[in-house]
Formats: structure tokens, C-alpha cells, sequence
């Protein structure tokens, strides 16, 4: 057993996993308690309301008195009450976001006030969450994206994987639910395989909950409100770690006054969706909401072989939500949500065979040319596949979440605790072709996880802000896969013109079955300040500490098939599917930094410069290991930790009213990046992870939007430029599979220093713009539309070591849609995606054994179709 041991000293603050779950119950009893003794604290009370210029009532303004450091803010009806010890004459200052700020001076006790603020917010602002506290998105010195609910929806971005084409920055690679990777910059996941002994590096939050499986990604959206990503690490900020950035997604809140939105859209290849919520109030203090959303589409590649398509779209999901307001400075909000994934799809087509280093008989045009087999199409797009194992990817994703949000002070206190799981049912034919080669290859899996989150945000005078926080989380990642040779698996496998390879049933119903488990623990404190230190100039220091650990059990055994006594034979059988077992326990601390400075001369012109450090755990194999001379490399069993280096500049500007223009240039630099390496071993499913000794990857992005009366336009540029600085043992790429030395000695590691990073395009763009026409249609008040976007993306590796072959071309895609749109009542539009009908990969990737062939993961064709929208 290999073992890497510091001392815990985290755990002895947050407990186990057991007393974390019993800490929201703690918590509202101290809540109230607090809440009584702050009431009765102060000898003068200062009472009122404040409104805006119509005279509506303000929710969320902060009262502070200025050289002290207690404050309120006001509740949802724009009232206040502060207390204070203060002695007269007092002066107040009240802030809020999208308000000139105002001071009130207070000689008497007993005055009640009532305070207008003035708006000073363009009609385009928008109020974001990502520092845990609302601000305006110009005003966070950060490189934030935000898309709205509605902008998604009439989008048909209904998935990260369709929002991305909105985010140029942001790369998401899917070749099912379980091998998904987010990356934002190019950085997050390794790409390729997913391992679960890795952590993302892209944390995903929604409502506050920390998603643990990037399979969640694949999941329709559900009732959003809006979606904010953040590039860069933000470790200081959230929950758990973060080195290249995040996803904080918000759903709608339930609601006391009812509401009713109901959606339905129609489209080629059998393409129905279906989505609706209801809201409104359950008692006075009690409210409710309820979301659904139902997904299914035809499958678009023909599979001879079952005469039927695959790659269909069969999503199920839905959203609960309780809230409960038991007085004007507590917000109670429970969640349960459950997401089911049937389709017969992620099926990858042939998309090419090259020549490796094996000698001829090794190759995949022989080996099929004796087996008497014959691709079916040599072209990928047309669509065509013969696979004669089925496809499956049975996808549950769930859980359920208490968040308790009370005003202290000036500040909210927040506790969230959840509970989440992931089942995963798959089926694969991982040779993709018609013959029996691997007629098994899957890895049913089932993770569970609890988190608890404590966080106090707010404004602590006028010149200081900042969130502090605690977070833990316990996983438990299950998996019983098994590999299963079918009756040509001896040819693709053959490594030598002996006889002993044509005998008889040599491999098939023979294969590997595996248990593994991985436990981890997470835990960490967080803080971040905004300390303003002259007029305009701030200070945003933040710190992290985290501990994790990690304890591996993996077990596999060869077995199946028929029996053979002769040891040659046995050997052989050994050389393809041999048992391996290890058990590996792995933990660390780790303290990481953050540093802003930005400097806001007036409300127009927002720069900041960042300097930043980050931490990636440690990582764990749990989907087997090479073996050197018979034996497992144990040395890679555990993978060290990734460092980062951030640095980042930028300026966030409104040269015009209703336009913003943003920059921003940033350098990343890894040591020991954890890297996904491809293995021609079938034992080690294909991939293990291993570390990079340096990566870096640099670029400049360019966001801008306009809104005038009748038209709106968006674009967002980014250039990324991702590569090894060094990588000494990186794994061979397919091309040179079987290649050797001047000695005849087969090598299986190359240096490619000096290479590109997989996945990152240098270019990517998006653009998009919408005209409307106020109108009256079916005595509806609301507006004609058209808009249209588009998205390009430059050419990009698809290898984890640079390929000649393994390469995606760059394309471009354009959507565009037209209708009617109303706020209240019914909304129609018409909309089509890919209209061009591009053909295009998403990704590539070798066949099992690296016999030469490789798949690809194709986008869509043009889909297009009508929305039908009522809302109450």
C-alpha cells in the first residue's frame, strides 16, 4: 500500500460528515437567538423606509452608521430598523446596488426616516451573485459572462453544452455523461476518459450547491434564472476549490404572488420539448414552486446492424422548491431536484484509420481484411454506424438542499447544506465497429456526497466588504465495471505470428470485472475583503486553507470464458486481461492566495489587475494502471497535487450609454499539471492520469454588448494559447503506437515539450444581435423579433500528446430565430440551429488497443422547429 499522510487538523473543526448534517438545525436555533439579543443590543433605535424615485419600496439596502460597524438593510417592503449604542448626532449612509448612495444625519432618537435613492443604473445592468453578495456585474473586478434565463431559452441553449456556444472561453467535451469535461481557458479537466480520483478544476454551483459530477452538465436546465461564469481561479469565493473558474447558476426563487409559465417546442427529427413552472403562495409566510422540463429527440446516425437511429435525446427532470419566511430577516429554501437520462445514443462513428508503428499484421485495414469485415461508410458524416453492442447511458442525477439565508447585521449569514447522488447505467461498444472485438466495456457507477456550506457576506462600513466562510464535503464514488472479449478480440490483441493466437474461443466470454471505491474528504476556510483604501481605489485580498484526502480500493479479476490448461496459452490470455488489485490512501494541506487591486475612477472605467494562487488535490488512479514487467506501476497510483500561478489584467468600460466594452489578458502557469494519458493496455480502460511538470496557457479575451430601443448586439473574442513548457513522459500519440528505439527496444513515453494543449482552440468567437418591434398580436401587448448568432471556434488537438491525425478542424456555426414575444401571455417564435448544416467533431478519440482506428463525436446537424410560450 502506497500511503501519503499529513496530519488532519481540519476535520477536528468541521467534524465528520454525520455532524455536518445536523449543523443547519444547530444554526437556526443560534440564528434566533442572536437575532433577539442584537434586537435588544442598542439603546437608540432608528427606524424607517426607504423608496425609489417612483416610490417603490428598496429590498436589500444597506444602513450602516459611518465609524461604526453595525448596520441592517432594509426587508422586502423597503423597511428598516437599526439599533445602536452610538451616540447622537449619528450620521448614516444607505447603499444599494444600481443607487446613488445617500447620508442621513440623525440629531434626535425617535426620528423616522424616509429615504429616496436616485437610480443611477443604465437599462442593460446586470446584478450578479459571485462574490456572495449582490453587485453589479461592471462595478466586480472579475471576468464574469452572464446569460440570462430568457436569453438561454430563446437560444435553444438548454445544456452547458449549447451555452457554451455563448461563452467562446469555455470548452465542454462529452463523449457520454461520464466522460464529460469542463473547462474554462482550456483549464479544469484533463481531457479525454474522466477519472474519479480527480477533482474539476471548473466548480458548478447551482443555488448555491456544489455539483460534484461534471455528468451534470449534460442536464437540461431547469427554470433558470441566469447563468454567471467566472474565469479564472476562484478558490477565495466559493466552496470548493476552483483554479480555472466557475459555473454560479440560479434558478427562480418560489414566489408569494402565483405565476404560471408553461413552454412546448416542436422539431425535425422528432424533436419535442416540454417545460413549465408554478408558483405562488402556500400560507402567509410559506410560498412554493414547482418546475418541469422533458426533453426527447430521434436518434441522428443509422445503425444498420439494429435498423434503427441512435443518439436520441430522452431527458425527465424536475425542480421543488420550498420557501419560508418566518420574519422579514430570515429566508428558509428547501430544494429537491431529480434529473433522468434514457437515451439510446453517444454512439461515436469511424472517423479514421492511420498507420501506427506495429508491424503490418497489427494494423486495423488487416486485421478486419482477415476477419472478413468491412466499414461500413469510410465518410463519418454520413451518418452510419454497424455496432453490434448496444448503446446505453442511463444518467440519474439528484438530490436535495436546506439553505438558511438571516440578516446579522449589516451582512447575511448563510448555511447550505445538501445532499446529492449520480447513478450511472452505461453500455458501450468501445471497438466501434460490427465485430464481437469488445463485446462488453462498461463501468456502472454510484456516487453520493454531502456538503455543508457557512459563509457570512456583507458590508461592514463604507469602506469595506467581504465574504468569510467554512466548507466541507464527503464522497463515495462506487464502481462494478466489467470488459468483455467477444470471438475477433484475438486479432486486434494479437501481438505475435504464433498459432497459439488462432486457437479456438481464445478470448471470447473472457474479460476483466472490477470493484472499486474511492472515499474523499474536503474541507476548507475561505475569506475575501474589498477594502477600499482611497476614493475608487480598492484592495481585494483573499485566503484559502484546504485539506483533502482520498482512499482508493480497487480490485479486478480476469476470469470468464474457457478453460485452458497450457501455460503458453494462459500467458497470452494474462498479456491482455491479467488481475490487479491496490489499495492507496492520499491527503494533503494546502494554503492558496488571492490579490486585486482595481482602480474605479468614475462609473464609467473599472481596471484591475490580479495576481493569484491555486491548488488542484492531489489525485488518485481508480481505473487501473499500466503494468511493467507483469506488475502494476504502483508509482502512479497516486498523482501529485496541481500549483498554480494566475495573473491577470483587465478593464471593464462603458464608453456609451447602453454599451459596455471589456478586456482582459491573463496568464496561467501549472506546475505538475494532472494530464490524462491514452493506453493502448485494454486492462487500464484505456486512460490513467498522470502529471505534466509544466503547462501554461495565456490570452486575451474581448467581451462587448450594446442594448438601444429596438436592438440589442453581443460579442465575445477569445485568444488562448495552451502548451507543455514541459512534459518529459507523456504517452505516445496513436501514429506512433508500437514504435521503438535505435536499441529495437518499444518505447512507450515521448518528450513533447513544447506541444499544445489538447482541446484549446487559439481562436473562438461568438456574435449575435436581435431587432424587435413593439406590436400588438392576438390582442397581446408585447414585440416581432428576429435575431440571429453565431459561433466560430479555430481547429484544435483532440490527443493529450499533439497528433498528426488527432486533430479537430475549426467551424462555424450559425442560429438564428424569429416570432412574437410577450411577457404575459402567449409567445411564438420559430428557430433553427446549425442553419448552415456544418459538418463538424466535437471531439476524437482512439479505439480500445490503439489498433490504428479512431472515433469522432459528431455535432449536430440542422435542427430547427417552433416555441410555443404562455406565461401567467
Amino acid at each position: 500500500m502506497k500511503q501519503i499522510r499529513i496530519n488532519n487538523i481540519f476535520t477536528k473543526i468541521v467534524g465528520k460528515g454525520a455532524h455536518a448534517a445536523i449543523l443547519p438545525i444547530f444554526l437556526l436555533s443560534l440564528i434566533f437567538s442572536f437575532q433577539q439579543a442584537i434586537a435588544q443590543s442598542g439603546n437608540l433605535r432608528i427606524t424607517g423606509k426607504v423608496t425609489n424615485e417612483q416610490g417603490q419600496a428598496i429590498a436589500d439596502v444597506s444602513v450602516q452608521v459611518k465609524g461604526a460597524t453595525n448596520g441592517t438593510s432594509t426587508d422586502s417592503l423597503g423597511a428598516f430598523t437599526l439599533s445602536t449604542n452610538q451616540p447622537l448626532p449619528l450620521r448614516i449612509r444607505f447603499s444599494s446596488i444600481g443607487y446613488t448612495s445617500h447620508e442621513a444625519i440623525i440629531k434626535s432618537s425617535g426620528e423616522v426616516l424616509n429615504i429616496v435613492l436616485a437610480s443611477v443604473f443604465y437599462q442593460d445592468t446586470v446584478v450578479i451573485t459571485s462574490r456572495r453578495r449582490k453587485e453589479a456585474l461592471q462595478d466586480v473586478p472579475i471576468a464574469i459572462t452572464v446569460i440570462g434565463g430568457a436569453q438561454l431559452g430563446d437560444a435553444g441553449a438548454f445544456n452547458v453544452n449549447r451555452a457554451k456556444e455563448l461563452i467562446p472561453s469555455v470548452q465542454l467535451y462529452s463523449s457520454n455523461p461520464r466522460n464529460t469535461g469542463i473547462n474554462i481557458r482550456g483549464l479544469g479537466s484533463p481531457f479525454g476518459l474522466t477519472n474519479d480520483g480527480l477533482d474539476p478544476g471548473v466548480g458548478y454551483y447551482v443555488d448555491g450547491v456544489y455539483y460534484a459530477r461534471p455528468a451534470a452538465t449534460t442536464l437540461d436546465f431547469i427554470d433558470i434564472e441566469q447563468v454567471e461564469v467566472l474565469r479564472g481561479p476562484q478558490g477565495t469565493l466559493f466552496g470548493k476549490n476552483t483554479t480555472s473558474g466557475a459555473f454560479n447558476i440560479t434558478s427562480r426563487k418560489a414566489s408569494f404572488k402565483p405565476g404560471a409559465d408553461f413552454e412546448v417546442s416542436y422539431g425535425n427529427y422528432g424533436y419535442i420539448q416540454a417545460k413549465a413552472s408554478v408558483t405562488g403562495a402556500l400560507t402567509k409566510k410559506l410560498a412554493a414552486r414547482v418546475s418541469f422540463s422533458g426533453t426527447q429527440r430521434d436518434g441522428l446516425i443509422d445503425n444498420i446492424a439494429t435498423n434503427k437511429a441512435t443518439n436520441d435525446i430522452n431527458n425527465l427532470g424536475f425542480r421543488a422548491q420550498l420557501l419560508y419566511k418566518p420574519n422579514n430577516r430570515t429566508t428558509i429554501t428547501l430544494n429537491g431536484d431529480n434529473t433522468q437520462q434514457r437515451p439510446d445514443g453517444y454512439a461515436q462513428v469511424v472517423a479514421g484509420v492511420v498507420t501506427t508503428k506495429r508491424p503490418a499484421y497489427r494494423q486495423f485495414n488487416n486485421i478486419i481484411a482477415d476477419l472478413g469485415y468491412k466499414l461500413p461508410t469510410l465518410n463519418p458524416f454520413d451518418r452510419i454506424i454497424d455496432h453490434d453492442t448496444p448503446w446505453k447511458s442511463d444518467n440519474d442525477i439528484g438530490g436535495a438542499s436546506l439553505n438558511i439565508e438571516t440578516k446579522i447585521g449589516s451582512g447575511t449569514l448563510t448555511s447550505t447544506t445538501a445532499w446529492r447522488y449520480w447513478d450511472w447505467g452505461p453500455s458501450n461498444d468501445r471497438d466501434f465497429t460490427g465485430l464481437q472485438s469488445l463485446a462488453l466495456s462498461q463501468n456502472p457507477t454510484k456516487h453520493k456526497n454531502i456538503s455543508q456550506e457557512l459563509r457570512y457576506a456583507g458590508t461592514f462600513s463604507d469602506k469595506l466588504s467581504g465574504v468569510f466562510g467554512l466548507f466541507y464535503i464527503n464522497q463515495d464514488v462506487k464502481t462494478t465495471g466489467s470488459e468483455v472479449a467477444g470471438d475477433a478480440q484475438w486479432r486486434f490483441s494479437q501481438s505475435s505470428t504464433s498459432a497459439l493466437w488462432r486457437t479456438d474461443s481464445l478470448f471470447e466470454g473472457y474479460g476483466v470485472f472490477t470493484n472499486s471505491q474511492i472515499k474523499s474528504t474536503s474541507a476548507a476556510a475561505f475569506a475575501n475583503v474589498d477594502w477600499e483604501v482611497a476614493p475608487g481605489l480598492h484592495l481585494q485580498p483573499g485566503l484559502r486553507f484546504n485539506y483533502d484526502k482520498k482512499d482508493v480500493d480497487y480490485d479486478r479479476q480476469a476470469r470468464g470464458g474457457k478453460t485452458f490448461t497450457d501455460p503458453a496459452i494462459i500467458a497470452i490470455r494474462q498479456g491482455v486481461y491479467s488481475n490487479q488489485a491496490y489499495q492507496i490512501s492520499a491527503d494533503e494541506n494546502n494554503f492558496t492566495y488571492h490579490i486585486t487591486a482595481s482602480y474605479r475612477p468614475n462609473r464609467n472605467i473599472n481596471a484591475y489587475a490580479t495576481y493569484s494562487t491555486s491548488f488542484k488535490p492531489v489525485g488518485v488512479n481508480v481505473a487501473g494502471l499500466p503494468t511493467v514487467d507483469g506488475k502494476p506501476a504502483l508509482d502512479l497510483s497516486v498523482i501529485k497535487p496541481e500549483y498554480v500561478k494566475h495573473y491577470e489584467a483587465g478593464v471593464k468600460t462603458s464608453p456609451a450609454e447602453n454599451l459596455k466594452l471589456n478586456v482582459t489578458f491573463f496568464n496561467t502557469d501549472i506546475k505538475d499539471y494532472q494530464a490524462n494519458v491514452q493506453s493502448p493496455q485494454l486492462g487500464v480502460n484505456r486512460g490513467y492520469i498522470a502529471n505534466a511538470e509544466k503547462v501554461r496557457v495565456r490570452g486575451a479575451e474581448l467581451d462587448a454588448n450594446y442594448r438601444a430601443k429596438h436592438f440589442s448586439f453581443f460579442t465575445a473574442l477569445s485568444y488562448t494559447d495552451g502548451k507543455y513548457i514541459r512534459f518529459t513522459n507523456a504517452p505516445l500519440p496513436l501514429e506512433e503506437t508500437g514504435a521503438t528505439n535505435d536499441a529495437g527496444q518499444q518505447v512507450a513515453f515521448k518528450d513533447i515539450s513544447g506541444g499544445k494543449l489538447p482541446g484549446i482552440s487559439k481562436f473562438a468567437g461568438s456574435i449575435g444581435g436581435e431587432y424587435t418591434l413593439p406590436a400588438i398580436f392576438l390582442s397581446q401587448s408585447g414585440s416581432f423579433f428576429v435575431a440571429a448568432d453565431a459561433f466560430y471556434r479555430s481547429s484544435f488537438s483532440s490527443s493529450p500528446s499533439p497528433s498528426a491525425y488527432l486533430n479537430v478542424d475549426g467551424y462555424v456555426l450559425t442560429n438564428g430565430r424569429f416570432g412574437f414575444r410577450t411577457t404575459n401571455g402567449l409567445s411564438v417564435f420559430f428557430w433553427g440551429r446549425n442553419i448552415l448544416n456544418q459538418n463538424y467533431f466535437e471531439q476524437l478519440l482512439p479505439a480500445g488497443g490503439n489498433a490504428g482506428h479512431y472515433a469522432g463525436v459528431l455535432g449536430d446537424p440542422r435542427t430547427y422547429g417552433i416555441t410555443l410560450r404562455y406565461s401567467l
